[in-house]
């Protein structure tokens, strides 16, 4: 098969021929995280479960993150910990250049995010900040569950994340002049010095000393000029400006978080709004907030977080000032690349993770095969699709498996070849997959 129709993770496991005759193409069971800020309907109609639900559901992990690891349904009812399968048999499930590459650990972890309130405006370090900083904890001897912690491991944390509704986002330092024409527009008193001084320098290094300005603001300025900016955003608003769009943002913000640096902070990103299908890579020091909407998040299986504000957690501004990339410009969409009529897949720079979506509009519409040396996790987003694995050399017969709508299946990197094609379309006459693998080495 073509190699862009392949996993992008080099190196296979030997097959030896007791491992040729079991397969663990088998469902998932996965955790939903229940924090505040997410939707009481999304993910639970995704499941096909009761809405609204008691609570709000943020997130569902698939993967084998220590916090909470996907179970493998096994055919004979009994389940078993993704994390303990990788423990046990890492050479089995990874292949063996993900366990030369990541020693024995899933490098990528997939959700689907449902958010209905902000989240937090924060970004992710570098591998090498990473490592840095994990290290210097550790010799600090701060316990790694400490509110105070800003690296509990030592690894990147880029992602993506793609839209499966309308999906909004702050993501990126906006060009600095436009910046510039906003602050105009908005024409804050207590701002003008600050538009001053990101004027004479539009650039990374303005933006730099204007953010670091407003971020050090003390409480006391907050409270003044805060009521100042919102009502210039009203004003804006009602007279329907250019920047329409980002003063509701600064609006909703300034409402949920009244004395929070972050309101400021958010004047100075991008303001996006994805269509299904669309989406953005965040990586290392990209400043960024999840606003509103679903969308299937795949990221690298690290929990690094340096936050900005627009949160009632811990905020280390010297160590956030050191993680920041204060480029500037568009923030890029992807709409990924089409590499037949049912694959589209999503290009990034990241090692840990690849990302590709799988469509159909006719049950007759074609039959993806998919092969990979390395791990996979398969979410179906719409109606139903058959897996098939292929027939292996000692001769048993293949396993087929049909996965509805919010059922996920793992793939183990020594699995043989699945073939996947509709089994139902939805009543939109549609049937999706998303599928997470490790990126390329």
């Amino acid at each position: 098969m073509p190699h862009a129709r392949r996993a992008r993770c080099a190196g296979r496991t030997s097959k030896r021929e007791n491992e040729e005759a079991r397969t663990t193409v088998e469902l998932l069971r996965n955790a939903v995280r229940p924090y505040a800020w997410g939707s009481r309907t999304a993910i639970a109609d995704l499941l096909g479960r009761p809405v609204p639900t008691p609570h709000p559901e943020a997130e569902l992990w698939m993967g084998a993150h220590p916090g909470d690891p996907s179970r493998v349904m096994r055919s004979d009812g009994d389940e078993v910990s993704l994390l303990s399968l990788l423990d046990s048999e890492p050479a089995h499930h990874l292949g063996d250049e993900c366990v030369r590459r990541w020693g024995g650990r899933l490098p990528f972890l997939m959700k689907v995010l449902a958010a209905d309130e902000p989240l937090s405006l924060q970004a992710h370090p570098s591998a090498e900040q990473a490592a840095e900083g994990f290290s210097r904890e550790e010799r600090a001897g701060i316990a790694r569950n400490a509110p105070n912690r800003n690296y509990p491991d030592p690894t990147a944390k880029p992602e993506l994340i793609c839209a499966l509704t309308e999906f909004h986002a702050l993501a990126g330092f906006r060009d600095a002049q436009r910046t510039v024409r906003l602050l105009d527009a908005l024409d804050v008193p207590s701002l003008r010095a600050h538009r001053e001084l990101l004027a004479a320098q539009p650039d990374a290094d303005g933006l730099r000393a204007l953010f670091t300005t407003w971020i050090t603001l003390p409480e006391h300025y907050l409270r003044d000029v805060l009521p100042e900016l919102l009502d210039a955003c009203i004003e804006h608003v009602r007279e329907r400006g250019e920047f329409a769009l980002e003063c509701r943002t600064v609006l909703e913000l300034g409402e949920a978080y009244p004395h929070d640096a972050g309101v400021l902070a958010s004047l100075l990103l991008n303001r996006l709004v994805l269509q299904p299908g669309e989406a953005i890579f965040l990586p290392a020091g990209n400043l960024h907030a999840y606003l509103h909407g679903t969308g299937i998040e795949i990221l690298a299986n690290s929990d690094n977080i340096l936050r900005c504000g627009l949160t009632p957690k811990y905020v280390d501004v010297p160590e956030l000032l050191k993680v920041l990339d204060f480029a500037c410009g568009d923030m890029r969409v992807l709409k990924g690349e089409s590499l037949d009529a049912n694959l589209t897949a999503y290009r990034t720079p990241a090692d840990e993770f690849a990302l590709s979506r799988l469509d159909w509009t006719t049950a007759e519409s074609g039959t993806v095969h998919l092969d990979s040396p390395g791990p996979q996790i398969l979410l179906c987003t719409k109606g139903s699709i058959s897996l098939s694995s292929g027939h292996r050399s000692n001769g048993s017969a293949p396993r087929e498996l049909v996965l509805h709508r919010g059922q996920s299946v793992w793939l183990a990197a020594s699995d043989p070849a699945v073939e996947v094609r509709p089994a139902e379309l939805d009543a939109d006459g549609q049937a999706q997959v998303f599928r997470a693998a490790a990126g390329s080495f």
